[in-house]
């Protein structure tokens, strides 16, 4: 009789230490489970950045700090640990789940930026843009556009203007050379031969509509009368006059917020300087958007060859062909800017 009661403690212990195993692998999987299917609730959207030169512990440490401790850990602790195919940008958003974000990650399934750029007007601005959106640096990007140009035989300037603003889709990773080109394409696709002849009409290159398009953006925040502006100049050119194109000395003074051009300004000694040299300068001020570059090749017919601010300060100009009526609208403009 004992020795059964001994067989029976000994089998409910056994039974019990069973029991306790098995309640702790099941709280621990409803753990794990949890843990595994839940999604990030950071509140919005955010980038996880796993640069060429990482070692798997600053990936684990980005994705604590990105996500949040708890969150990040689960997600390094899923995350296959190899750097190499990891390498890149990845966008994380509310409600994704761990296991998703890990694989994604481990998978090198980037998401694609979107890069925007406008109102540029230096190579340093758009090396310096493009510098703080993708993993190059604005030297390496400078650096690149050098060889380009050396590469292909062309101007600096000339590569420069062919980076039309757009917004484009690439991935972070993408080298200097992969975007360049990129942008490139669609520099091409826009120059079709129908706006390729448009432009011989009237007398220009690609290159030297471009040019003067960046003159006319300067010139007036108002779209509407950008291809009355164009032709202006247009006129200009054929008729063999200097442009004296202001924003064409603050380029090549490099100061940009000046409100008046003086006369020292003017003597600055630069082929931007369009008091000085007749025709266009050799590259963009800025780099023109392709609407405006559509307004230079398609400006509408007029024998405007001066224009002066509007005195009623609505930021569009008067134009005339007479030279007095121009000193007249000049005076009124001065009168009333300096009230």
């Amino acid at each position: 009789m004992k020795e059964d009661m001994k067989k029976f403690g000994a089998g409910a212990t056994r039974r019990q230490v069973i029991t306790v195993i098995t309640l702790v692998v099941m709280v621990w999987g409803v753990y794990y489970f949890t843990k595994l299917s839940a999604g990030y609730d950071g509140g919005e959207a955010v980038w996880v950045h796993i640069p060429a030169s990482a070692t798997a512990d600053d990936v684990r440490d980005s994705l604590r700090t990105s996500l949040g401790n708890s969150f990040g850990s689960t997600v390094g602790n899923l995350w296959n640990g190899n750097v190499a195919a990891s390498h890149g940008a990845y966008r994380i958003e509310p409600g994704e789940k761990a296991w998703a974000i890990a694989r994604r990650i481990g998978k090198g399934r980037q998401t694609p930026i979107k890069l925007t750029f406008n109102n540029l007007r230096t190579s340093d601005q758009l090396a310096e843009r493009l510098g703080s959106v993708m993993e190059f640096s604005p030297d390496e990007f400078k650096a690149v556009m050098a060889r380009i140009a050396e590469k292909e035989g062309i101007a600096a300037e000339e590569l420069e203007a062919q980076f039309l603003p757009d917004t484009y889709e690439v991935y972070w990773t993408a080298t200097p050379e992969e975007l360049t080109e990129k942008i490139r394409d669609n520099y091409r696709r826009f120059w079709t031969d129908e706006r390729q002849a448009k432009a011989k009409a009237e007398g220009l290159t690609p290159l030297q509509a471009s040019v003067l398009a960046s003159i006319v953006e300067e010139e007036s925040n108002r779209r509407d009368e950008r291809g009355k502006i164009a032709r202006l100049y247009l006129n200009r050119l054929d008729k063999g006059m200097r442009l004296q194109a202001d924003p064409t000395v603050k380029f090549a003074t490099g100061d940009f917020a000046a409100k008046r051009i003086t006369g020292d300004m003017l003597k600055v000694d630069s082929p931007y300087n369009t008091y000085i040299y007749k025709g266009l300068p050799p590259g963009v001020i800025r780099l023109p958007e392709a609407a405006t570059i559509e307004q230079v090749i398609s400006a509408p017919s007029h024998d405007y060859i001066y224009m002066c601010a509007r005195a009623d300060g609505s930021g569009y100009h008067d134009f005339t062909s007479s030279y007095s009526d121009h000193l007249t609208n000049a005076a009124a403009f001065r009168k009333a800017a300096y009230k």
